[in-house]
Parts: structure tokens; sequence; C-alpha cells
């Protein structure tokens, strides 16, 4: 009786502990969702998140706004074209030289928003405003245990 009731126990436990591999819902349902908001609606929201975060006034949020919008337009652009060149099947890996310009774009897109930001936002919002950019970074890079998965696994 004992071995059965902990054979059901594991049993039970590796299927908590099992993960689908299509992570549950569909992984681009999100992408998906987005596609289906105009940019306008995408900068909308995401000023409201910002206001209940970091407790903006109407003249930050206006400021905001115009900032998330531009980057919704952008984002909205990129996600278009992406998903006509799949559907086109002319979607290829970008060149090294190429994708050493998108990151290097990026990065200077991060730059100005962060330069913007600091003129808008006060000493303590611009902290927590930081610190919630490191916190999606963090979790795009996956997580704590990112360098445990690459690198670092070599044995001597």
């Amino acid at each position: 009786m004992k071995k059965l009731i902990i054979i059901a126990l594991a049993f039970i436990g590796l299927q908590a502990t099992a993960q689908r591999k299509d992570g549950g819902p569909k992984n681009n349902d999100r992408g998906e969702k987005m596609m289906n908001l105009t940019a306008e609606e995408m900068a909308t929201l995401q000023t409201k998140k910002m206001t209940l975060t970091l407790d903006l006034d109407e003249g930050q949020q206006n400021k905001i706004y115009k900032i998330n919008l531009d980057n919704a337009t952008q984002r909205k652009a990129m996600m278009v074209e992406r998903k006509a060149k799949k559907e086109a099947g002319t979607a290829e890996k970008p060149s090294k030289e190429e994708k050493l310009k998108m990151m290097n774009d990026m990065l200077d897109h991060k730059i100005a928003e962060k330069a913007k930001m600091k003129k808008i936002l006060n000493d303590e919002q611009y902290a927590k405003w930081e610190k919630s950019q490191a916190k999606k970074g963090h979790k795009k890079r996956g997580g704590k245990d990112s360098d445990k998965k690459g690198k670092n696994n070599k044995k001597d």
C-alpha cells in the first residue's frame, strides 16, 4: 500500500512539473494580439502601465505617450514587414553585417529613449523606470540561470 501511494505521489509530482514543449498556449499568441492593436492602442496601454508604475502626472503622461507612440509605430511597421516577408516566403536570416547594423540601431534607439526619459521623469521615477527596464532585459535573456546554460558548462 505504501509503495502504491509513493508511486502515485511521484506520478502526480512529475505531472505537475512537466512542461509542454510548446509552452501551453501558442508562444506567438502575444504577437498575434499585438498585431490586432493599432499603434495608438499599444502606446495608450504602455503609457497607462507606466502611469500606474511610476505615478506620472498629466504633463509626463503626454510626453511619454508621444515617445510610446513613436516606438509603437516603428514596432508595428516591423511586425507588418516581418509578417509580409514570412507570407511571401522571402524571409531569410540577416547577414552578419545586417545583424550588426540592427543591433547598433537598437542600442542607439535605447540610448536616445533613456535620455528622453531622464528629461521627463524625476529622479525617483527614473530609478524605478531603469529598474523595470533591467527586469525586462533580464527576462529576455532567460532569467537568473542564463549563464549556466551557455559558456559556463565546461568541466575541467
